[in-house]
């Protein structure tokens, strides 16, 4: 891992939060810089050339050992984050899981999804409109393909209140999270129905049935971004040895936190301990929307003992995530997807999955770590004051 030596953490009045990896000479002159800029430049209104940063430390934890199917190989992820000791603990989730032999990690959806929403004439109008909607999703079909060579559309879901039609748009986008390419297919998708049922309304491109950057039912349910899995069967030696607990005391805890504690609160779908720390992490350090990890926190953890081994998973159903796309081209973020080999000539989508695994396995890493060390009474607090920046 990077030394302390490396991180350079000095946010000006007004930043756009991107990230910057100079030496600490060439950050003073650039803050210099930016900060003349600022006198006459308004955040509002500033060009590319005056586009300021805000540095965060980041480092790379690991190697981790992924077994399949979607990823092979030993790999270090990167985090970048304010919160220190999520190195060290996401480090030890990635040390037990080389150890016992690699994390098993599984795509079993993905999509990316706008909905629209429109006014009928009368709540007749409206529920004849949704049918007709998916009756011809064929004709829908080839509009979006007229958008863009990756965009496919793969279902339709609607709902109607009222008068009101919100028609939920769900496409394949390739190696981009897809946010701008949905949108576009989703504002040729309304011409094309304003023009053929012209009874119609247009209200919004985003009817929030998408639904983008909120807590959710029907994201999990529905589906948006790919919904992946990763899982590992700890033999106890390594339970024992690097987690200092037992697979005994980490189901528990897991059963009485995680889900009770998470019903207790009124989650929604969703039963983690922290999950948005380290999608939060992985998402600024690969040049992600970090706004997404509201829909990417939500997801579950399942631990059981198998004799005295444990099985520990983490099932994330929203990770969204590309590898081209805007924030794809900072020199940072393109070393990083390097490093983790998602920038390789392969088929459309492929290193955009590859992506997402990793970042479940970062997830994986991480939970762990950190339920283990609740089952300890004061090592969270004693890891807190050892590797917090005061």
């Amino acid at each position: 891992m990077r030394g302390w030596s490396e991180f350079i953490s000095a946010p000006l009045q007004h930043e756009v939060c991107l990230f910057s990896d100079q030496t600490q000479e060439e950050n003073v002159t650039m803050q210099s810089a930016l900060r003349r800029n600022q006198q006459t430049c308004m955040i509002s209104s500033m060009k590319q050339s005056t586009m300021l940063t805000a540095n965060i430390p980041m480092q790379r934890v690991g190697p981790v050992r992924l077994s399949g199917p979607e990823v092979t190989g030993d790999m270090e992820i990167p985090l970048a984050t304010y919160e220190s000791p999520l190195w060290p603990s996401t480090h030890r989730g990635a040390r037990v899981a080389t150890q016992a032999g690699g994390l098993q990690v599984v795509i079993a959806d993905e999509r990316m999804t706008r909905s629209v929403l429109v006014t009928a004439p009368d709540a007749t109008a409206a529920v004849q409109l949704c049918n007709d909607m998916r009756q011809r999703q064929n004709d829908l079909a080839a509009v979006v393909e007229e958008t863009s060579r990756f965009a496919e559309l793969k279902d339709l879901h609607t709902q109607v209140v009222g008068n009101l039609c919100y028609i939920r748009f769900e496409l394949s986008t390739g190696d981009a999270a897809g946010h701008n390419m949905v949108t576009a297919a989703a504002d040729r998708m309304l011409e094309w129905l304003l023009a053929e049922y012209p009874s119609c309304q247009y209200e919004s491109i985003s009817g929030n049935y998408c639904t983008d950057k909120k807590a959710s039912a029907v994201n999990g349910i529905l589906g948006r971004g790919k919904y992946v899995i990763a899982e590992c069967v700890i033999p106890q030696k390594y339970v024992s040895r690097y987690l200092k607990t037992t697979a005994a005391a980490i189901v528990d805890l897991n059963y009485k936190k995680n889900w009770i504690g998470t019903t207790l609160a009124g989650g929604i779908r969703s039963a983690n301990a922290h999950f948005a720390n380290m999608l939060l992490a992985f998402y600024l350090a690969t040049g992600q929307d970090a706004a997404n990890i509201i829909e990417g926190s939500q997801g579950f953890t399942h631990a059981a003992t198998r004799d005295q081994d444990l099985y520990f998973s983490v099932t994330l159903p929203n990770i969204i995530v590309g590898t081209v796309g805007n924030g794809k081209d900072l020199p940072f973020v393109q070393e990083n997807l390097q490093l983790l080999g998602c920038l390789e000539e392969r088929p459309a989508g492929v290193n955009a999955r590859r992506l997402a695994a990793i970042a479940a396995a970062a997830v994986w890493c991480g939970e762990l770590s950190l339920l283990a060390a609740q089952t300890n009474p004061g090592e969270l607090m004693q890891a807190h004051r050892r590797w917090e920046r005061t």
